[in-house]
């Protein structure tokens, strides 16, 4: 039996797909920051990843592996689990331009 080989062009077509998690924003700030925390924290694929490694199902393993991938490069890049005062306002700290009323 043949192991199936994953390209890719699978890690490209999911490597974003947490990122519409952002689209709770339009609700406002607070449901927002509820919907992308509820795919940036690191449960859910976790219980995915144990999923696809006790029933054997790369496609399961592959995907977990691409969200928790996502997930690290989120926080390497500073962007932390979302407060509900704003999209800037994270648990690692405000991200963006600060506005401290200083001109350059």
């Amino acid at each position: 039996m043949r192991s199936p080989v994953f390209s890719w062009w699978l890690f490209a077509l999911l490597i974003l797909a947490p990122d519409l998690s952002m689209l709770g924003y339009l609700a406002g700030p607070s449901v927002g920051a509820v919907t992308y925390n509820a795919l940036h924290i690191l449960i859910a694929p976790l219980v995915l990843l144990l999923a696809g490694a006790l029933l054997a199902g790369p496609i399961t393993t592959a995907v977990a592996l691409i969200w928790i991938a996502h997930i690290a490069i989120d926080r390497a890049l500073g962007y932390g689990l979302k407060l509900p005062t704003g999209f800037q306002d994270t648990h690692l700290g405000r991200i963006g331009r600060q506005q401290d009323g200083v001109s350059s």
